[in-house]
């Protein structure tokens, strides 16, 4: 924070384009009893790992509701699109309760737990945070596009989906070419977004000092990253109902994590070389959010149309506008077919094309108005049944003229 201000007063370029262009949201701790807990026992003998939880024993990032599986059980029923979702998924009425729980694991054997930790999943139920309400009605407000969760105890990115589908429900997909990047793991399902995910956690990666530095392993076992500082999180960490998975299942936002080192409190004499390797990676993930297309969708009087869904063709994850009609859609470069949608109006449909340098294309959508509200309208009138054709020339009967005033 302190960084962006100066340079921008100073009149860095960069980061005036970045600050005038974008709306940036900082948290400094999601966390910060747990912080405090960690940082009056020390660093010392894993005291660090009490940060990990809150004050009452919460993982925070382990809290939110569990969309994916939702989501998939749908989708063996063969409820999704058209029943069920595949964006904008609700918050389940029953974890909304005050005295709601959550459910910790990944649904794979047996669970234990000592103290505040979970050995084996899955875990017993928890109540749901404060912390994590206040977390979920703060994305619903705001119309994030791109986020980032900065971790420690190690030197990675990771990207949804965290959690792993049983093996049971993995769809059957069409033979692809070998990834070297990704182990064929059948438990590992990929987001719709899985190479624009890539693209994102990439470009930090990259742009870190150390991160790619792999030869050395990983902070406590081997490197599961394949040389390139990336991971899908149920690779690495499969766990259900975390703050990535939920952000990208409930709002538009492309959520990662971001591990920032293996030492959770560096020593103070280090901290300056850590900013050094994350300094052009954060500068260079926060511009990401202006690629891809963007634009507005109205009708033909020029008003905004609110919560219009926005489809782009090949990716089965569609996102909402804003309130004000607006949209921001992060894609990776190509030409893609987009729809606009929205209820009451006819759709719209362009090409619109994604440039390799930072810009999103700008693609507006007006929407003119469906006759189909008032046909459903009259359907409903009629009990939902097909109307009756009326043959010119032929008089109606005395019914089919109590129909017709019942239905004008």
């Amino acid at each position: 924070m302190q960084f962006l201000c100066k340079e921008y007063q100073d009149g860095n370029p960069r980061v005036r384009s970045l600050v005038t262009e974008t709306r940036i949201h900082l948290v400094p701790s999601l966390n910060p009893d747990g912080y405090e807990l960690a940082r009056e026992a020390g660093s010392e003998l894993g005291n660090w790992a009490l940060g990990h939880w809150t004050e009452e024993g919460y993982d925070l990032f382990e809290n939110f509701p569990d969309l994916a599986s939702a989501l998939w059980a749908a989708e063996e029923r063969r409820l999704v699109p058209h029943k069920f979702p595949n964006h904008h998924i609700p918050i389940p009425e029953h974890y909304l309760a005050e005295d709601a729980t959550v459910s910790h694991g990944t649904g794979h054997g047996g669970g234990a737990v000592m103290g505040r930790w979970c050995l084996t999943p899955p875990c017993p139920p928890r109540q749901v945070a404060a912390e994590t309400r206040a977390v979920m009605a703060w994305m619903d407000k705001n119309p994030f596009v791109l986020g980032a969760n900065l971790q420690g105890g190690e030197k990675l990115v990771s990207y949804p989906f965290d959690t792993a589908r049983p093996i049971s429900e993995v769809p059957a997909a069409a033979p692809r070419p070998p990834d070297d990047y990704e182990d064929d793991n059948p438990e590992l399902q990929e987001t719709p977004d899985h190479a624009i995910f890539r693209w994102l956690a990439i470009s930090y990666a990259s742009a870190h000092l150390t991160m790619t530095e792999t030869f050395r392993g990983g902070c406590h076992t081997q490197d599961m990253t394949n040389a390139m500082g990336i991971v899908q999180g149920a690779k690495w960490h499969p766990r259900a109902g975390s703050m990535n998975d939920f952000s990208y299942l409930h709002t538009n936002c492309l959520e990662l994590s971001i591990y920032l080192g293996c030492d959770k409190f560096p020593h103070e004499s280090e901290l300056q070389q850590e900013w050094e390797n994350n300094k052009e990676s954060l500068l260079t993930f926060m511009e990401q959010v202006h690629r891809g297309i963007k634009g507005l969708v109205t009708d033909q009087q020029g008003e905004p149309i609110a919560n219009a869904t926005i489809v782009v063709g090949g990716i089965n994850h569609n996102i909402k506008t804003a309130s004000g009609g607006d949209y921001w859609r992060i894609l990776n470069p190509g030409e893609y077919r987009v729809l606009a949608r929205a209820e009451g109006y006819n759709p719209s449909v362009k090409t619109c094309s994604v440039f390799y340098d930072i810009g999103a294309t700008q693609c507006n959508f007006v929407l003119s108005r469906s006759n189909w509200k008032r046909i459903r309208e009259i359907m409903a009138m009629n009990g939902n049944r097909p109307i009756r054709r009326i043959t010119p020339g032929r008089p109606m009967t005395p019914r089919e003229r109590m129909r017709l005033r019942m239905r004008l």
